[in-house]
C-alpha cells in the first residue's frame, strides 16, 4: 500500500505540536479532523473518505471510496466511478461495487494546501487557548512566578516558563512595589477570565491569599496541616494581621510562624515589601479574640451588640493610641479578622466622673465630626479639650471652624 508522497506537512505540524505541548492523540485528531475540513470545502462532503494518520512515520494515507456505475451514469465523479475506469484499476469490478482508492493530496491542488495549513493552524491555536485557560483555571488561589516583559501604568505584563502572559494590575500591586523589565515576581492567580476564548490570567499580590501561601511556603507545620490559618486581614505593603490555631498542644502556632529569631516571618515581610505581620493565636472566644486582634493595647472590658456585630472596647487612657494604631491601621485590622465594628473608649476612672463621652454630643456635633476625634484617640470631652486647638487643626485634618465649633460646645458643658 503505497503512501502519499510530496507532502512534509506532518514533520511541520509535529514539531508544532511539541512547541504548543498539544498531546500526541489530540494532535492526530486535529490533522484528520483538518484534512476532512478541506475535502468537505471542496466536495460538500467527507463521507467516502478515509483519512489515516501514521505519526510514527510522520506521513498519512487518504483513500477515496466510490461506486462502480455504467459508463453513461456517472452524475458525480467524486462519489462515482465509471466501469471502464474500474477495470483499469482491476478488471474484475463490476456495477454496484466499491472502489478504493489512494489519493494524493497534492492533487487538490495550492489553494487546497493553503486551506489545510490555515484550518490546522487555527485549531491549534483553539487548543493552546484551551489548554491555558484549563491550566490556570486549576491554579486559581496559587502562587506563580513570571519575568517582567513590560510596564505599563495600569498593568504589568509577565511571561510564565512557557511564555504565557499574565496580567499584574497596578491595583493588585503592593504600593511600594517597582519593577523592571527582567525582573522576576511572584504573585497568587486571582482570576482567569476567557472571554471570546482568549484566556486573560489575572495575578495579585495584595490579596490576603498571596500572604497565606507564603506561609505555607515557609511553615511546614501549615503545609502539613499541623497548623491551621483561620483567618487573615491585611492593608497591603502597611499592616496585616493573621490568626493561627494548632492541632497539637505541644506545639505553639505563634512561634512556629514567625520562626527561631524571626527567621520564617522575615522573607514573608521582606517579599510583602516590609509589610507588618501580626501573629496571634485563633479563639473562638470573641472577646479574647478581639482582646488579641487589638495587641499590643490591652483592654479593660468589652460590651457586645451582637445584632449589629459591633464591640465596645474600653481601655485605660494611654492604651487607646496603641488600640487604635498609626492611621488607625490597628482597629482596622482588628475589625476585619473578627468581624466586628470596634469602638475604643477611655476608661474612666474616680478623678473622671466629670468627663462624658463624645457620643453623647451626636445631636450637636454630627456623627463623622466624633469619628475624626476617635481616630486620633479622643473618645471623650476632656480628652479632646486637652489638647491644644493647632494640634487638633493638624492631627484630624479638620476645618478650623468645626474645631472651634467643637471646643465651644465641649466647653460650654463644664461651664455650666
Amino acid at each position: 500500500m503505497s503512501k502519499t508522497k510530496g507532502i512534509n506537512l506532518i514533520d511541520t505540524f509535529s514539531e508544532f505540536k511539541d512547541l504548543k505541548n498539544i498531546d500526541r492523540t489530540t494532535m492526530i485528531s486535529v490533522l484528520e479532523e483538518s484534512f476532512r475540513s478541506v475535502i468537505v470545502k471542496m466536495f460538500g462532503s467527507d463521507e467516502n473518505y478515509d483519512v489515516i494518520i501514521n505519526p510514527d512515520k510522520g506521513d498519512f494515507e487518504m483513500w477515496r471510496n466510490r461506486e462502480v456505475v455504467a459508463d453513461n451514469e456517472v452524475k458525480d465523479t467524486n462519489r462515482q466511478i465509471s466501469l471502464s475506469d474500474a477495470k483499469k484499476i482491476d478488471p474484475d469490478y463490476e456495477e454496484g461495487e466499491e472502489v478504493t482508492e489512494e489519493v494524493d493530496f497534492l492533487s487538490f491542488g495550492r489553494r487546497a494546501i493553503l486551506n489545510l495549513r490555515q484550518t490546522l493552524a487555527s485549531r491549534i491555536l483553539e487548543l493552546q487557548k484551551d489548554s491555558l485557560y484549563a491550566s490556570y483555571s486549576e491554579k486559581i488561589g496559587q502562587i506563580v512566578s513570571g519575568e517582567v516583559y513590560q510596564v505599563w501604568k495600569k498593568e504589568i505584563l509577565l511571561l510564565d516558563d512557557e511564555g504565557n502572559e499574565m496580567l499584574l494590575p497596578k491595583t493588585e500591586q503592593i504600593p511600594s512595589d517597582f519593577y523592571r523589565k527582567g525582573e522576576i515576581v511572584r504573585a497568587v492567580v486571582a482570576k482567569v477570565d476567557n472571554k471570546n476564548n482568549n484566556p486573560k490570567i489575572m495575578l495579585s499580590r495584595t490579596s490576603p491569599l498571596f500572604l497565606q501561601r507564603l506561609f505555607e511556603l515557609e511553615v511546614p507545620e501549615i503545609a502539613e496541616g499541623l497548623i491551621t490559618i483561620k483567618k487573615i486581614a491585611r492593608i497591603p505593603g502597611e499592616r496585616a494581621k493573621i490568626a493561627v490555631e494548632s492541632y497539637d498542644d505541644r506545639i505553639d502556632p505563634v512561634g512556629a510562624c514567625v520562626g527561631m529569631k524571626g527567621a520564617r516571618i522575615h522573607g514573608i515581610v521582606r517579599e510583602l515589601r516590609n509589610e507588618n505581620i501580626d501573629v496571634i493565636n485563633y479563639t473562638s472566644n470573641l472577646s479574647l479574640f478581639i482582646a488579641r486582634a487589638l495587641n499590643p493595647a490591652k483592654i479593660s472590658s468589652i460590651r457586645f451588640n451582637e445584632e449589629e456585630k459591633k464591640a465596645e472596647v474600653y481601655l485605660n487612657p494611654e492604651e487607646v493610641s496603641q488600640a487604635i494604631g498609626k492611621g488607625g491601621s490597628n482597629i482596622k485590622l482588628a475589625s476585619m479578622l473578627t468581624g466586628y465594628t470596634i469602638d475604643v473608649y477611655r476608661e474612666l476612672d474616680a478623678q473622671d466622673e466629670e468627663d462624658i463621652y463624645l457620643d453623647e454630643f451626636n445631636d450637636e456635633i454630627e456623627d463623622w465630626v466624633i469619628d475624626a476625634f476617635k481616630a486620633i484617640g479622643c473618645d471623650t470631652a476632656k480628652s479632646v479639650l486637652a489638647i491644644p486647638r493647632d494640634e487638633l487643626i493638624n492631627r484630624t485634618d479638620l476645618e478650623e471652624e468645626t474645631i472651634d465649633e467643637v471646643l465651644s460646645i465641649l466647653k460650654a458643658e463644664f461651664e455650666d
